[in-house]
């Protein structure tokens, strides 16, 4: 009969299997009021869950983490109820607890509209409050089939088709609207609370996410433990908002984007200044790390990503071209080519680790209904860099890169970096021995350098496994951006080969990193994390002197001029407007530093140093203000 070991150490025997809600009973009856789910060895069940052998065991409660993804879930079966009930003849097919909420695609001949939205979240209230217990069964396949079928829910027939052989199909019932689904789930509707939901936006999504397929009506909500955390999260909301980087691109001139080239970026003055000064940070990066830069072709016969495994998995993808009865494709990354100049020349194990990096220009026919200002693009450069070594080699080059990503996400500010370890998908290329092979030696760089890390199963990209880097934004939004994949397959199918020191011919690991993934990405990113206000070494313009009167004008362009000289991107307004003015306009386009120039200052050779967040620093020589810019530069995000 089980022992149940709590996450405490302590241990209860029972006579008999038992629930997680009984044990949850036999600790005390307040836990088990409050319990929603158990975690049974690890994984998240639900509170009705049987236990009949020794297990670890810990009760999940609306305090916990993982409370988030049971009260989304069920938000989005209460959401699809509560579709149901006001529109007959809807169909539902799936609704997935996502990243801070939840979403269902309805099959619907009649679109909804921001009304109906209301309507939908009034009738959820309705359905929380009424607290539906949920139950689970399990069907025979062909009664699951039927019994859908002749409630005309034709799309959850053809999901139970997809669902393996092997695997019961689990039903939850809530009321009499039921659902077919894995779970777990609440114990009943009550649980979601009440005020704790919102239903957000509607939007389009093809069936299975194939524009050959029907279109379906997606809402999406967001849900969470209580009140406060979801007035939280809508008021980070509408912080994002205010920080959207395509509204403070525009009003700082930095880019913008237009219909004649969807998903490519037309870089203005200021925008292209802050690029370059990231591209060249990058790249003094790598040089003292040992890497050399290269440059390869836009534009690669399709011979080449058919025998890097590429066309097969990326030619929807791709943009092609044809000539002279040849077929090509822009190239959507540039891992094959860096191969190309590795097999130029023999190689010996002498000349590995061999580091080739590139700021590459990459296409990618991205759907058009994805493309969002500098985060989603056709149009991409990569800080993409392949590392070709010795399996001996693999350890210090992954622990060299994770020490060098650190150090760039720090310098850029970023204080949080969330680690996960992706491994084998379905599809992929290569043997397992040598995917065992790449997964433990990830492992054991993680490891070693004593980072905690998440595992994603059947993440890893169709070569190899790989590790993923992601940022916590100061809106506590996570982005990912890192990775180093981890390749034995490629240079084998593409040549690639080394002279080791026994004079046998080996394949060389190849590993696949970037630091900030796509720059146009990054930059959208850092906008949006500083509100436009720029740290100092990556603001587009440095300065602004600032004449008080047309007496001081030849005095403020000899200070711009010498600041110039000195190597800071400086900007003059002798314009004969309010010095009140002209203050409050610059310290909207986020310059970090204002030089007001009045007779004193003029007369002293000096200037009046004010910043953007209105801080007066007072009077100092431009000599002494260029020293402290330029220390505050060197500094970055120290």
């Amino acid at each position: 009969m089980p022992v149940i070991t709590l996450p405490d150490g302590s241990q209860r025997s029972f006579d008999h299997p038992v629930s997680v809600i009984d044990v949850a009973g036999d600790i005390g009856p307040g836990l088990a009021k409050a319990t929603l789910a158990g975690k049974v060895d690890g994984r998240l069940v639900d509170a009705g869950f049987i236990i009949e052998r020794d297990a670890e065991l810990a009760i999940v409660t609306n305090k916990d983490e993982d409370a988030l993804e049971l009260i989304r879930h069920d938000a989005a079966h209460v959401m699809a109820q509560a579709v149901q009930e006001l529109y007959p003849g809807t169909q539902v097919t799936i609704g997935p607890a996502i990243e801070d909420g939840f979403y269902y695609d309805f099959a619907r001949d009649e679109p909804f509209t921001p009304d109906d939205l209301k309507k939908i979240e009034e009738r959820m209230a309705e359905i929380v409050k009424r607290d539906l217990p949920l139950k689970r069964e399990v069907w025979g396949r062909d009664e699951a089939k039927q019994r859908f079928a002749d409630i005309g829910e034709h799309y959850k027939v053809e999901i139970i088709d997809s669902i393996p052989g092997d695997e019961e199909i689990s039903v939850y019932h809530q009321g009499d609207w039921f659902d077919v689904c894995r779970g777990p789930h609440l114990p009943s509707t009550g649980k979601l609370g009440k005020g704790t939901f919102r239903l957000m936006k509607l939007a389009g999504a093809y069936w299975r996410g194939d524009s050959n397929n029907q279109m379906l009506q997606r809402i999406y909500g967001t849900a969470w433990r209580d009140k406060k955390e979801l007035k939280a999260y809508l008021q980070r909301l509408e912080e994002a908002e205010k920080r959207d980087h395509r509204k403070l691109g525009k009003a700082m001139d930095l880019f913008h984007a237009q219909d004649e080239a969807p998903g490519m970026v037309f870089w203005h003055d200021k925008g292209w200044s802050i690029y370059l000064t990231i591209e060249q940070y990058i790249r003094d990066k790598l040089r003292a790390h040992g890497y050399q830069e290269v440059h390869t072709p836009q534009v690669i016969d399709r011979t080449l990503w058919e025998k890097s495994g590429h066309w097969d998995k990326f030619q929807d993808m791709m943009f092609t071209t044809h000539s002279e009865s040849r077929d090509y494709a822009i190239k959507p990354m540039n891992c094959p080519a860096h191969i190309q100049i590795y097999n130029h020349g023999l190689k010996s194990y002498r000349d590995l680790p061999l580091r080739l990096a590139e700021f590459g220009s990459c296409h990618r026919n991205e759907p058009s209904g994805t493309l969002h200002g500098l985060m989603r693009v056709r149009n991409f450069t990569q800080d993409d860099a392949h590392i070709f070594c010795t399996e001996e080699q693999i350890l210090p080059e992954v622990s060299d890169f994770i020490d060098l990503l650190f150090e760039v996400y720090r310098d850029f500010g970023f204080a949080e970096v969330l680690v996960k370890l992706s491994t084998r998908p379905e599809k992929r290329v290569g043997a397992d021995e040598l995917w065992d092979k790449a997964e433990n030696s990830l492992e054991d760089a993680l490891n070693q350098k004593g980072l905690d890390w998440e595992l994603q199963p059947g993440e890893g990209a169709f070569y190899g496994p790989k590790i993923e880097f992601s940022l916590r934004d100061c809106l506590n939004r996570v982005w990912q951006l890192g990775t180093i994949q981890l390749d034995f397959s490629m240079p084998e199918r593409l040549g690639a080969t080394y002279v080791a020191e026994d004079n046998s011919k080996k394949v060389p690991v190849m590993l696949h990193r970037a630091i900030l993934g796509s720059l146009e990405r990054f930059i959208g990113i850092l906008i949006e994390h500083y509100a436009g206000l720029m740290p100092a070494w990556l603001a587009p313009t440095k300065v602004v002197v600032l004449n008080i009167t047309d007496r001081q004008a030849e005095f403020a362009t000899k200070v711009a001029a010498e600041l110039t000289e000195k190597g800071l991107r400086v900007d003059m307004d002798l314009r004969n407007e309010k010095i009140g003015f002209k203050i409050r306009e610059h310290t909207l386009q986020r310059v970090p530093y204002l030089l007001v120039v009045g007779d004193r200052e003029m007369d002293n050779g000096q200037v009046a140093v004010r910043t953007r967040k209105g801080e007066d620093l007072g009077v100092m020589t431009p000599d002494d203000f260029a020293a402290r810019l330029a220390d505050e530069i060197a500094q970055r995000g120290a």
